[in-house]
């Protein structure tokens, strides 16, 4: 019965594309909205202990965010490799880049422990961070300490997502952000550990979720995917190949921490930091807006995957038109969401006396820069199939093209040149993200199109 039902989970994702993102997609928005709301969660009891540690668990963010921009690139390298085989019905292959994206996930996770220990205090001094120093040195060790435990989950959950098993690339996710959110306030206020009972609680909440995995796969052992050493043959092109689409997609990640930071940057010059602090709580609440758009995109690397290793490139076109339109819908409703109800939602960050004139800013903020989410399923699409064809690097440069190039150019333009100030910063940010989105959808459409054409070389798999 078991066998049966991961024979099915395979058969759905290279059968209709359209039914494998419908499958796909829902518990990924689901379950990136749960670690969404468990980060704000998180903040919330921070915060209780004072402006000291709330700011010193700011500083270690960004890095934090880079952990996990890196799992989360390395699984889409493994998910786009191992669909790719499964699409070329090579079970045995599938199963081999599975093991070598385990491998590699140890090893990445242990070089970048290393790195971040080693390097955290000088870092922490560059960003600013010495009158927080002891504060966030205590939440970033203890966090960094657990890199293996939180880097791992999400590369085994991108062989899940290859090979169609939904399920078990969500659920130990979710199981792991509610966990957390039970362990905050315990750590924090009842065992009395404070920043590092924050920092504790973060780095455990992983371990479920990776005991989930390491049961399915090596003690139930009822995977389609066989992780048995038997299946292991060591192929350097396999690491290779995982990595042309994971250090890719790791990077784009940087590259948006990069752009909320040269905003940020722009703001103060024209505005201040009370603009800096509109931009900071509206975008958050924009960000939570883009998970449609970003949850189908993500389920189109599998489906965009398995077509190209089956050679059905008409399906790469089907997959991507239709993870463009369930995306654009998606987001045509929370942005109808978001712009009706701007006041209540602003309200969230501006609920305190200190902080209530911020409320009118920041709804204004949000019903303007809601339009920016309509347009990123056109963009996220398109980087999304790229990385499932294997193509990490040209789906890199459409993202910094898009999100930070035309962003930033337009922005400094109508936000300087044009001395529209902060208004014009916002105007650039969306004129550039819609230009980058449709260079990007239109370069994907003529990719495929040449692809099924034959004038590109196919699959090699």
């Amino acid at each position: 019965m078991i066998i049966m039902e991961m024979n099915e989970n395979v058969e759905m994702i290279t059968g209709d594309p359209k039914k494998a993102i419908n499958k796909l997609a829902w518990p990924l928005i689901a379950s990136m909205f749960l670690l969404f709301l468990n980060n704000i969660i998180d903040g919330i009891w921070v915060a209780g202990l004072g402006p000291g540690p709330l700011a010193a668990v700011g500083y270690i963010t960004p890095l934090f965010m880079v952990l996990v921009g890196v799992g989360n690139g390395v699984g889409a390298g493994a998910t786009s490799l191992i669909s790719r085989f499964i699409g070329a019905e090579k079970r045995d292959d599938a199963n081999n880049a599975a093991i070598h994206s385990a491998i590699l996930s140890i090893i990445v996770s242990l070089v970048i422990t290393i790195i971040f220990l080693l390097s955290l205090e000088p870092l922490l001094n560059i960003m600013g961070a010495s009158s927080v120093l002891g504060y966030a040195m205590d939440y970033g060790y203890v966090v960094f300490i657990f890199t293996p435990i939180i880097l791992i989950p999400p590369i085994f959950a991108g062989a899940f997502r290859a090979e169609g098993d939904i399920k078990r690339a969500t659920l130990p996710m979710v199981g792991s952000a509610v966990i957390n959110m039970i362990l905050d306030p315990i750590f924090i206020y009842t065992f009395g550990w404070g920043v590092k009972g924050a920092a504790l609680a973060t780095g455990l909440a992983p371990g479920i979720g990776l005991l989930m995995m390491m049961y399915w796969i090596f003690i139930k052992n009822d995977t389609y995917l066989s992780y048995n050493r038997k299946n292991f043959h060591n192929d350097l092109s396999m690491y290779k190949d995982i990595l042309a689409v994971g250090i890719p997609a790791s990077l784009e990640q940087m590259i948006m921490s990069a752009l909320n930071i040269t905003v940020n940057f722009m703001l103060t010059l024209v505005s201040g930091s009370v603009a800096v602090a509109v931009y900071t709580a509206g975008w958050r609440l924009i960000s939570l807006g883009l998970l449609p758009a970003i949850g189908v995109g993500t389920a189109a690397i599998t489906v965009a995957g398995v077509a190209y290793g089956a050679k059905k490139y008409e399906n790469i076109r089907t997959a991507c038109r239709y993870s463009v339109k369930l995306g654009l819908i998606s987001s045509i409703i929370v942005c109808i969401l978001l712009f009706v109800f701007a006041n209540q939602v602003a309200y969230i960050f501006s609920y305190s006396e200190a902080s209530a004139h911020l409320e009118p800013l920041i709804a204004s903020f949000i019903q303007l820069m809601c339009l920016f989410i309509l347009y990123v399923p056109f963009g996220a699409s398109a980087g999304n199939v790229f990385q499932g064809l294997g193509k990490g690097t040209t789906s890199f440069i459409l993202t910094t093209f898009r999100e930070f190039v035309l962003v930033l150019i337009f922005a400094y333009l109508l936000g300087f040149v044009f001395n529209m100030g902060e208004q014009g910063i916002y105007y650039g940010m969306l004129l550039g993200g819609f230009l980058g989105s449709v260079i990007a959808y239109g370069y994907i459409e003529l990719y495929v199109d040449r692809l099924i054409k034959g004038k590109v070389k196919g699959s090699e798999i």
